[in-house]
């Protein structure tokens, strides 16, 4: 697996592994209740129009997150970009 970064730094079509996850702990409860927790793959999907949100694809579903939230999500990179 690559090197950690933040997930908001990633790129539509990026796929990722959630490595960590930082921030207050209302938050994080309220990632798990997401189904947003460590080791779980992640795809970017698309960014909104005026760059935030971003959309993304976890467990099956699409969620829309803030970029502000996501930077409290640390991934691991997987591959290249998703066609």
């Amino acid at each position: 697996m690559s090197e950690s970064t933040q997930l908001h730094l990633l790129r539509p079509g990026q796929r990722a592994t959630i490595v960590n996850i930082n921030g207050e702990s209302a938050l994080r409860r309220r990632f798990a209740e997401m189904g947003i927790i460590r080791g779980e793959t992640i795809l970017i999907e698309r960014n909104a129009p005026l760059g935030d949100p971003v959309e993304y694809l976890i467990k099956g579903y699409h969620l829309a997150l803030r970029k502000e939230e996501a930077a409290q999500i640390e991934v691991a990179l997987l591959g290249g970009v998703h066609g």
